[in-house]
């Protein structure tokens, strides 16, 4: 079955689902490099029309990649929940955008969520405009627990990033401080090894964890190491509160990154029997980019952002306390620019949140994307008006171990203090016990000591 519109007289064909939705999505430089994209903005505009009167229940007929060769087409079919489809299951994808941005409240989203598909949710962006992604993205309400509960309407947390290029325990304990004095860190305070070895894992597990206990923060510590090293730290003794992974949407990307879905459902059962957390029991932490599929030749011809889409719903399966589109990390050969990177960042937030995950965003950008941080400062801005739960907070927002640029402390305060944003409630009543106060701006001295014996 083919799909066709006609415009301006000249009739466009597309042969398969998965060409319509290449053809539909906004540009961008890695289906160009795909070779996938439109080859013209009449093509795409054919396209998305095309598009908006396919009927949602073509989606569960027609697989993007097909259900013998890749067990995430198999995990999204085998686990849609038909029941909760029902209610929009009448209509075609423009109807589903109109309903989305109409009558759907935030009860009737949460609900709809196990009963859309990856492909369901980037297809319909495709279709909308920033300000449609962003109004229908605040109207999702995601909740997860561990140690604090993020998610909250008016929330904005953060994760705090004290990366550090040798792992210098003093370098890792200063950024901690740092962030903890502007009022980060309430999402998780994770690392990024420089090097991944389980000695060097625990190391880092130790220190973060050393710190979180002599002042009692309500948070959550991650050495983003690979799953496999973190699974070792557990048998180890190590204190492991979160498990982290870079995972894709087709198993191809994920056999890339070492990683299964047998293993992920196994790293989970490991740090649920730690029993670590105290308000809720969320310990994934999974992050995602558009162009990874591309990177590691396991696209198979889809769209980057209909793949990336498929990467929710590996998370989704188990059950994370945070997500995270890297969107600007993998480089401008996915993403060429600002307007590109914005439009990613809003697209996976949506689509995110639609599934019901915990969306944040590492709003970022690399030295050699035609990108600044003027951009990096609208994206942001309108993330936290659609919602989103957390976004990084990195030293002065120069990552000087990944050499990326990111968002800081100080924009995240400055989003929370523009938009009414409080911290997830635990960590804001912390940061008042200590004089801090979640505005940031109070700096106590009795947090001095948190550099003492750390070296």
């Amino acid at each position: 079955m083919g799909f066709a519109h006609t415009l301006g007289g000249t009739r466009f064909a597309f042969d398969t689902l998965r060409d319509l939705l290449a053809k539909a999505t906004p540009f961008r430089s890695g289906d160009a490099l795909a070779g996938v994209a439109a080859g013209s903005e009449a093509e795409r505009v054919a396209a998305q029309h095309a598009l908006a009167e396919l009927p949602l229940t073509h989606f569960l007929d027609e697989a993007v990649i097909p259900y013998e060769e890749d067990d995430v087409t198999r995990l999204i079919l085998d686990g849609h929940d038909r029941a909760a489809f029902a209610p929009v299951s009448h209509l075609t994808v423009g109807g589903f955008r109109d309903w989305l941005l109409g009558e759907a409240d935030s009860a009737a989203l949460a609900a709809l969520a196990p009963g859309l598909t990856p492909e369901m949710v980037a297809g319909v962006a495709k279709i909308m405009r920033i300000a449609d992604l962003v109004s229908v993205a605040a109207k999702c309400r995601v909740t997860t627990r561990f140690r604090n509960t993020l998610g909250l309407p008016g929330t904005l947390s953060v994760r705090l990033q004290p990366n550090d290029p040798t792992d210098d325990p003093r370098g890792v304990a200063a950024a901690v401080l740092d962030g903890l004095l502007l009022g980060a860190g309430d999402a998780v305070i994770g690392v990024n090894p420089a090097t991944d070895s389980v000695a060097n894992t625990i190391r880092l597990l130790e220190l973060l964890d050393m710190v979180r206990e002599r002042y009692d923060i309500p948070t959550q510590s991650c050495v983003l190491a690979h799953v496999t090293t973190t699974i070792s730290a557990i048998e180890a003794g190590a204190p492991v509160d979160l498990v982290f992974q870079s995972i894709g949407g087709t198993e191809g990307v994920n056999a890339s990154f070492g990683v299964s879905l047998a293993l992920l459902a196994d790293a989970r059962e490991a740090a649920l029997s730690l029993r670590r957390g105290t308000v809720g029991d969320n310990v994934m932490y999974f992050e995602t980019g558009q162009g990874s599929a591309l990177s590691a030749e396991a696209h198979h011809g889809v769209d980057q952002q209909t793949i990336e889409a498929r990467a929710y719903a590996v998370a989704r399966r188990y059950e994370p306390l945070l997500v995270n589109s890297v969107v600007g990390f993998i480089g401008p050969e996915y993403l060429a620019n600002g307007k590109q990177i914005t439009r990613a960042g809003l697209e996976d937030h949506f689509c995110g949140k639609l599934l019901g995950l915990p969306m944040g965003v590492d709003v970022c950008y690399t030295n050699h994307a035609d990108a600044d941080q003027d951009d990096m400062d609208a994206l942001l801005t309108l993330l936290g008006v659609a919602g989103v739960t957390y976004v990084m907070g990195v030293p002065g927002a120069d990552d000087v171990m990944l050499n990326y640029q990111s968002t800081s402390f100080h924009d995240a305060l400055a989003v929370r203090a523009a938009l009414g944003k409080q911290p997830a409630p635990e960590f804001a009543a912390w940061l008042d016990r200590m004089g801090i106060g979640a505005s940031g701006l109070a700096i106590p001295p009795a947090l001095s000591p948190a550099l003492i014996g750390l070296g």
